[in-house]
């Protein structure tokens, strides 16, 4: 580490968002494979408040996978920002390179903080056409949907995306369009505009109709949710179809097989992709692709996003700006 120092939000302890500090903490420096990020803006997902709080809501059975936390601990996995430093033998990137990615997931990250490390492997050029805000918003939400449905969709299939206005599910929804799917956005009725604007096929409220009652025969469930009520979702897939749920819900194992349903993918778990990332990128500046944001504030406010996330209902991702506009260098 170097004796220069930054601003950054550190986590001494499980909590809540009170244990979300903002202190100075010295500036990291690249390692071989690494480049040292001026950080302009930050991605906030629910990893960060889980990880923040110790991940309660994982049931016993499934927390030896979760990595090792040390504290104190800088959270954070999306960035957007300028190249400041290249590690030894670095070739990909250049100072100055404006870049985003979704750094050192699951276990590293060390986002919410004025410059950060990462991997050359985890980053790719940011879009040309959005700003750095814009860009914080997507790494993670993007790779979820690209790594867990994208990927496993065929022209022409159905798929219901359920929390479709959320910071992966309206991610979702353009992909699934774009791969050239019939999609079925649930959400609730302040979205539906949102929504609409954005492809999808159908718009069910879920606030006023059950899913499961007016929905049948889909090929792919896409579960943003999940949670005690994810079985209910099984009904409305046809025999054979696919249930891919990204938050720990409830689905029945015995139930979807009784129903000829698959559960998961069957793919590794959510991963750092800078091909995928770029590709992205590509699609975004193709004007194919957008990201909406919900809320935006200071990195000294990290707290407040927190609570804002927590609360849930969101129409897009939030964001900490790190860089002022006027401050921002490309």
């Amino acid at each position: 580490m170097s004796t220069e120092m930054m601003k950054a939000i550190q986590v001494y302890e499980d909590g809540g968002p009170e244990v979300l500090i903002y202190e100075d903490v010295p500036r990291p420096v690249a390692g071989p494979g690494e480049v040292l990020v001026r950080v302009h803006a930050v991605g906030v997902n629910p990893a960060d408040w889980r990880a923040r709080a110790g991940f309660p809501d994982v049931p016993e059975q499934f927390r030896h996978a979760i990595p090792p936390i040390s504290r104190p601990h800088i959270p954070g996995f999306d960035l957007s920002g300028t190249v400041e430093t290249t590690g030894p033998d670095v070739t990909a990137f250049r100072k100055g390179d404006a870049v985003f990615g979704m750094i050192r997931f699951p276990g590293g990250g060390k986002a919410y903080a004025e410059y950060a490390t990462a991997p050359v492997t985890d980053l790719a050029l940011k879009p040309v056409s959005i700003d750095y805000i814009q860009a914080a918003a997507i790494p993670m939400a993007a790779l979820t949907a690209w790594q867990f449905l994208y990927q496993d969709l065929e022209p022409g299939q159905t798929v219901l995306i359920n929390g479709a206005a959320g910071g992966v599910g309206h991610i979702a929804v353009q992909l699934a369009k774009i791969k050239g799917a019939h999609v079925i956005a649930v959400a609730s009725s302040r979205h539906e505009t949102f929504l609409r604007e954005l492809g999808i096929d159908e718009f069910i409220d879920y606030t006023a109709t059950p899913t499961e009652q007016v929905v049948r025969n889909v090929d792919l469930v896409y579960d943003t949710v999940g949670g005690a009520n994810g079985d209910r979702l099984l009904s409305v897939l046809k025999r054979g179809g696919r249930l891919v749920g990204i938050n720990i819900g409830n689905y029945p194992a015995k139930r979807a097989a009784q129903l000829g349903i698959t559960i998961g993918t069957g793919r590794p778990s959510l991963h750092p992709d800078a091909a995928q990332l770029a590709e992205i990128g590509r699609l975004i500046d193709a004007g194919r692709l957008c990201v909406g944001i919900d809320t935006v504030v200071p990195l000294s406010q990290a707290r407040q996003a927190h609570i804002r996330g927590e609360r849930g209902h969101l129409r897009g991702k939030i964001v900490l700006r790190v860089v002022e506009e006027g401050q921002a260098t490309i």
